[in-house]
């Protein structure tokens, strides 16, 4: 076995002539464009045409994470082939709807790989995890919906989100989900995941201040419908904040969540930045005030030098 990983070199350049990135790198040097405008540039391209494939390399300079492989209907041979190549960028990587058969090939191919049997979902880390503060919070009515609230946790961990889950707390025992309100409403976003009659969100969405992605799961009997009784359910939810994914689409409501904490990070980032520039930018009371005792004491010293001397009798 081996990584397994092909030098970026090996990349075809099948939409950017090397004759025009010179152009570009000239126009950089020669500072027609700027650094700024070149990344612009730059993030229309390339991808990489395999044929059966054509493997994006610049998505995540678009979109913040880098493309995630869906394996379902794909032949084994072609998972494999599409993630040697999408490893090749450098970044890190999630397979969605993995069957088992196809995850061993792929950890023999590469040795990092995990799978994750429940969610189904292969995934390579290549780059630091690097976590950001803030969690979101994943709740699943049933442990029949654990599947899809899997991969909406390996989805949110391999995008740097940190995550707690609560699973098997549905509203037939709503008790079990008011145990952990107090958690709840400390996450950046909560997940949810329901199926049956797909009341959950409701509740979820009545009790937190923050973004809720409902995702109606495929679980349930005759009129449920294959999950269209609980995406209907979750689309006339009349508690606000919810907003609803496709049936059992848990890697959409992931990323959603992710990107969520993203800017919310981003966000305080940016606000302590102010507040640092506005504190360096005003000297603090206690040298304030230092500077002013000083400036006392030095106007009585000249005063005295300055004073003539009263002459002796």
């Amino acid at each position: 076995m081996d990584d397994g990983v092909s030098p970026p070199l090996a990349l075809l350049w099948v939409v950017m002539e090397s004759a025009a990135l010179r152009r570009l790198l000239e126009d950089v040097q020669a500072k027609r464009r700027t650094v700024e405008q070149a990344v612009e540039d730059l993030s229309h391209l390339p991808f990489e045409d395999m044929g059966f494939a054509k493997v994006d390399h610049h998505r995540s300079i678009r979109c913040g994470f880098p493309e995630v492989v869906y394996c379902q209907g794909k032949q084994t041979d072609q998972v494999v082939a599409i993630i040697d190549r999408r490893l090749a960028d450098g970044g890190n990587l999630l397979a969605t709807r993995a069957a088992p058969e196809v995850a061993r090939a792929v950890r023999a191919r590469f040795r990092k790989a995990r799978y994750n049997k429940i969610a189904r979902t292969l995934t390579i880390r290549q780059q630091p995890a690097q976590p950001r503060a803030g969690f979101v919070a994943i709740v699943c009515a049933g442990t029949s919906d654990m599947p899809v609230a899997e991969e909406a946790r390996e989805t949110c961990e391999i995008m740097d989100q940190p995550t707690r889950h609560y699973y098997d707390v549905g509203v037939a025992g709503i008790h079990r989900l008011l145990a952990h309100c107090e958690e709840l409403r400390q996450a950046v976003a909560v997940i949810t995941c329901a199926g049956m009659e797909g009341a959950l969100p409701s509740v979820v969405g009545g009790l937190v201040a923050c973004p809720v992605i409902a995702v109606p799961t495929s679980v349930g009997y005759g009129a449920h419908l294959g999950g269209i009784a609980p995406l209907l359910t979750m689309l006339n939810s009349c508690a606000a904040g919810v907003s609803v994914v496709n049936i059992d689409n848990g890697f959409g409501a992931g990323y959603i969540a992710a990107l969520i904490g993203q800017a919310v990070a981003r966000a305080a980032g940016d606000q302590q930045a102010g507040a640092q520039q506005v504190e360096r930018s005003q000297p603090s009371k206690p040298k304030r005030a230092i500077r002013k005792v000083a400036r006392k004491k030095t106007a009585k010293k000249r005063t005295k030098i300055s004073s003539p001397k009263k002459r002796t009798q």
